[in-house]
C-alpha cells in the first residue's frame, strides 16, 4: 500500500489559515488596507488614535467619538507605582522587550475581570494597554539613562506626551508628526508572525494579556520586529558607505541576511515605505542626519541592484527613531506601542468566531521501534 506524502508549507507560506476583516494587502494596487482604507493615506490624514478606533470597531470615529476616545486614553496613561518599582528593579542588561513583556503580565495579573472575554471588555483592555505602554517604554528608556521617570501629562496628545515622558520636553512639530505617522503605519499587518501568535493563544480561550505577551515574544525576534534595531547595527558595521558592496558580499558569503529588505507579501515593494521615507527625509534635514541618509540610500541602492530587494518598513524606521533620540534597543518596543492596536483587534476578531488553531505536522522521525531488552 502506498501513502501520499503530505505537502508541507514551511513557515506556513501560502497557507490561508482563516478570514479577517481587519487588514489586507491588495496585490493589484500594491497597497495595505486597514478596514478598506489605504494605510499610507491614514498616516497622512488621520491620527494613531483614530486608526486604533478603526481597527477595533471597523469605522473611523466621528468628532464626539474621537473626543471621548482621547479623553479616555489620557485618563489611562498612569501606571501603578508598584509596577514602576518592579520595572526599575529589572536587570539593567535585559532587553527592553523583556521589560515590556513583564509589564503586560503584571497589568493582566491585576485585572480582576480578566476572564470576561466580551468584545467591550477586551476593547477596554486594549485601550488601557495602548495608553499605558508608552509610560512603560518611557520609564525603561529613562532608567537606562540613569534618570528618574517623568509622569504623563493629560494636556498633551498621544505622541507629544510620549516625547515629554522620555525626554522631558516636546520636540519640534515635525518630529511629533513623523512619530505619529510611524505609529499608524506599524499598527496592523494582517496575519504576520506576532499577530498569528496572538490569535493562536486566543484560540485556546486564554485571556487577552496572555495573547499580547505571546505577541511581544514573537515580535522580539530579529526576523520580525527586531529588524528595525538590526538596521542601525548594520550601518554601524558597514562604517563608511563606500564599503557597502564589500560588506554585502561578505555578509551573503557567510549566509547572513541583510535586515530591512524584502517582504513575503509585497512583490513590488512595501507600500508603507514611501510615507515613512518622506518623514525620514524631513527629520534628516531637521536633525542634520545627512551621513545617516547616505548610509540609507547607498545600501538601499546596492540591495536593489545586487538582489532585486526593496526596503520594508523597518528600514526607514530604524534611522528615523535614531534621529529622534531613542536608543536602538528601544525601537521594537516602539513597534509594540503601535501594534498593540492591531493585535487586540485580531484577538477580538478571533473570539468572535473561534476555532482552536492546531495544525498537523509531517512526521520524519524513526518509525515504530521496540524497546531494547533490559
Amino acid at each position: 500500500m502506498t501513502t501520499t506524502e503530505p505537502q508541507v508549507h514551511r513557515g506556513l507560506a501560502g497557507v490561508v489559515a482563516d478570514t479577517t476583516a481587519i487588514s489586507h494587502v491588495d496585490p493589484d494596487r500594491n497597497v495595505l488596507l486597514y478596514r478598506g482604507y489605504p494605510a499610507q493615506e491614514l498616516a497622512r490624514r488621520r491620527t494613531f488614535l483614530e486608526t486604533a478606533h478603526l481597527l477595533w470597531t471597523g469605522e473611523l470615529p466621528d468628532a464626539p467619538q474621537l473626543a471621548d476616545l482621547e479623553k479616555q486614553e489620557r485618563s489611562l496613561r498612569g501606571i501603578d507605582p508598584a509596577l514602576g518599582s518592579l520595572l526599575t528593579a529589572m536587570p539593567a542588561g535585559c532587553h527592553p522587550m523583556d521589560v515590556l513583556r513583564t509589564a503586560v503580565s503584571w497589568i493582566g495579573a491585576g485585572d480582576p475581570a480578566a476572564a470576561d472575554a466580551s468584545p467591550q471588555a477586551n476593547q477596554d483592555r486594549a485601550l488601557r494597554l495602548l495608553a499605558a505602554l508608552p509610560t512603560v517604554v518611557a520609564l525603561d528608556q529613562r532608567r537606562r539613562w540613569g534618570q528618574e521617570p517623568i509622569a504623563p501629562r493629560d494636556d498633551l496628545g498621544y505622541s507629544a506626551n510620549f516625547f515629554h515622558m522620555v525626554f522631558g520636553s516636546v520636540p519640534e512639530d515635525e518630529v511629533v508628526a513623523a512619530f505619529e505617522v510611524s505609529m499608524v503605519l506599524y499598527a496592523e499587518h494582517s496575519f504576520n508572525a506576532s499577530t498569528f501568535t496572538a490569535r493562536v493563544v486566543t484560540s485556546t480561550l486564554s485571556d487577552l494579556y496572555s495573547a499580547v505577551v505571546a505577541g511581544i515574544g514573537a515580535l522580539k525576534g530579529p526576523l520580525h520586529g527586531g529588524a528595525n534595531e538590526a538596521v542601525m547595527d548594520q550601518f554601524a558595521e558597514i562604517g563608511d558607505p563606500d564599503r557597502v558592496d564589500e560588506w554585502i558580499d561578505g555578509l551573503l558569503a557567510d549566509g547572513r541576511k541583510v535586515m530591512g529588505f524584502g517582504h513575503r507579501v509585497y512583490k513590488r515593494g512595501d507600500s508603507r515605505v514611501p510615507a515613512l521615507h518622506e518623514q525620514l527625509r524631513r527629520i534628516v534635514a531637521l536633525r542634520h542626519g545627512n551621513d545617516l541618509l547616505a548610509h540609507y540610500e547607498v545600501l538601499a541602492g546596492a540591495m536593489l541592484r545586487e538582489k532585486g530587494l526593496r526596503p520594508n518598513l523597518d528600514y526607514p524606521a530604524g534611522p528615523l527613531y535614531h534621529l529622534m533620540g531613542f536608543d536602538t534597543p528601544m525601537f521594537t518596543p516602539l513597534f509594540v506601542m503601535s501594534r498593540i492596536s492591531g493585535w487586540t483587534a485580531h484577538i477580538i476578531e478571533q473570539l468572535s468566531a473561534n476555532s482552536l488553531i492546531r495544525p498537523l505536522a509531517a512526521y520524519r522521525g524513526e518509525q515504530f521501534r521496540d524497546l531494547p531488552a533490559d
